[in-house]
């Protein structure tokens, strides 16, 4: 999420209430989770385990809950507590806007484009040429849909991201500020759930085809021409890249790559990268012809067994 203009240091930290570390007007020209900043980005951490990380990305503001020593090039913002200062910048940039009619005046519609009945669009939605978006359909605020791309009936895009932080009194939940982006030629399936990045964008790439009842997690960025079939759960900061085939009632876990031209087998429980051009199967998943050899191995221990007594 970049800002409408640069900020100073000084004037974030006023904004949030804590303390810095850094040259007072040191350039800050927006905010992002720690997989997608760049220089000028604020990143928030709030555990020993991952000051490191933070420290070293591209991020130039951290956000963070201890005292440290600074990186040079960097600044800091000293926080008693990052979770919950991060939600105040999302706030304070991505307020929430009500609305009352179902299509706001901010929306832009391409030529061509047919929105069945009782679709609802977000504030500052476009929508491009030659779609057809069907009925009931949600698409959130400032969500881009390009050309030529079918929604079908029921489905949500712009959703927020499931993200929460345990506290003692209940689970605090970090706001979503970003967009869902469809590229051109894409089809969405009836009864699908695409969320809104954090900060960033949530993508489905060109030509890419998408089956009913599919969840899209927060971040997620889907490659060109990939086949989504249904059931299928994909969680947040998933990178799927072009060419990738993904049959019914697969789970993919968080931070994980399904590379170019990999095929999912369905109900695989992927919870690591893949390599490319590889075909996978089962939970936990494996590449198929080594899942089915020791499937075929495990049927043989009862006799294996037998015959050692």
């Amino acid at each position: 999420m970049k800002f409408p203009r640069k900020h100073s240091l000084k004037e974030i930290a006023e904004l949030i209430d804590c303390t810095f570390i850094g040259d007072p007007e040191f350039p800050v020209l927006g905010m992002n989770e720690i997989h997608v900043v760049t220089p000028g980005d604020i990143v928030f951490v709030d555990h020993p385990k991952y000051y490191d990380k933070a420290l070293e990305s591209a991020a130039t503001i951290v956000l963070i809950n201890k005292e440290v020593d600074c990186p040079e090039g960097k600044a800091l913002l000293v926080s008693e507590d990052p979770f919950r200062d991060f939600n105040k910048l999302t706030r304070h940039f991505k307020p929430f806007k009500g609305a009352d009619v179902a299509v706001p005046d901010s929306v832009e519609i391409g030529e061509g484009t047919f929105l069945q009945p009782n679709v609802v669009l977000g504030n500052n939605v476009k929508i491009g040429k030659n779609c057809l978006i069907h009925a009931n359909v949600n698409i959130g605020d400032n969500c881009i849909i390009e050309d030529n791309v079918i929604i079908h009936a029921g489905t949500v895009l712009g959703g927020d991201a499931f993200y929460y932080k345990k506290r003692p009194s209940g689970f605090d939940k970090l706001l979503s500020g970003g967009r869902v982006l469809v590229k051109s030629n894409v089809e969405i399936g009836s009864n699908c759930s695409i969320d809104r990045g954090v900060t960033g964008d949530t993508i489905i790439g060109e030509g890419s085809k998408l089956d009913n009842l599919i969840q899209i997690g927060h971040d997620t960025v889907i490659g060109k021409q990939c086949l989504i079939a249904s059931q299928v759960g994909i969680a947040g900061c998933v990178v799927v890249e072009d060419d990738v085939t993904i049959w019914g009632q697969v789970g993919i876990r968080s931070d994980v790559t399904i590379a170019t031209g990999t095929v999912l087998m369905a109900q695989c429980g992927v919870s690591k990268d893949t390599t490319p051009n590889t075909t996978y199967w089962g939970t936990p998943f494996g590449e198929v012809r080594t899942k089915l050899k020791e499937y075929a191995a495990i049927k043989k221990l009862p006799e294996i067994v037998k015959n050692l007594k």
